[in-house]
């Protein structure tokens, strides 16, 4: 593949993620994170993608079931974004109020989506199949990428509802949020790929549904957020 076409590959990979860390991004407008800390997590997330790929390949040795291979994905990439996300920026002073945890969460994740989108997008475009490769794109925009950003957000809402607890609320506050982010993204990498794809639609439709949840909850959050600071002002 020569570089041009790599280039544009990487371009129908990545944009569409921006564009989504864009629209949720809006959703922290009042107190902003700096841009610096979004792009570092944001490229952590894409590095988490290459670091995975061997025990993910280890997990299909592993398992011979598609159930158990692919929540075994699912844990395997969970994890790589949490860890990718606390070693960047959670020990930050910019992390100071309950939703930095979501938007550093679901920014690891758009940047995870990003690159391996790419990497399902440079086959196609490999062979001169631009349209093929397009359209593996779009529905990675509406579905996959969605998928990790819900899954991500499931966790990053479990540890800013516990912001202020005693440490060990905090901490297991982050393991349920862990369980759960694997859960979702289990069953709907299973919805997606499993049934000969007779499930995709039913896949599109709980991912979208959740994803409405999932900006309830961005306001729910803020709500409770400035609820807080008139109760102590």
């Amino acid at each position: 593949m020569d570089l041009m076409t790599a280039g544009y590959a990487f371009l129908a990979g990545i944009l569409p993620p921006l564009i989504w860390l864009y629209l949720l991004l809006k959703e922290d407008a009042k107190h902003p994170e700096p841009k610096s800390l979004i792009a570092l997590t944001f490229a952590a997330g894409m590095v988490a993608v290459p670091l995975v790929l061997p025990f993910e390949q280890a997990a299909v040795a592993r398992f011979s079931g598609e159930v158990p291979l692919l929540f075994s994905w699912a844990l395997i990439e969970e994890v790589a974004k949490y860890a990718a996300v606390a070693l960047v920026v959670l020990w930050r002073p910019a992390v100071d109020e309950p939703i930095d945890y979501v938007i550093y969460m679901l920014t690891a994740a758009l940047g995870f989506a990003a690159l391996e989108n790419t990497l399902f997008i440079f086959g196609p475009f490999e062979h001169g199949q631009v349209i093929a490769g397009l359209a593996t794109g779009n529905l990675r925009f509406m579905g996959s990428t969605l998928v990790h950003v819900i899954s991500s957000s499931a966790l990053g809402f479990s540890m800013a509802f516990t912001y202020r607890k005693a440490v060990y609320r905090r901490m297991s506050g982050a393991a349920v949020g862990l369980i759960l982010a694997v859960g979702l993204h289990g069953f709907f990498n299973f919805l997606i790929l499993s049934a000969g794809g007779s499930l995709t639609l039913l896949a599109f439709f709980l991912v979208w549904t959740a994803a409405l949840v999932i900006f309830a909850f961005f306001e729910v959050l803020q709500y409770r957020e400035s609820h807080r600071a008139r109760a102590t002002s």
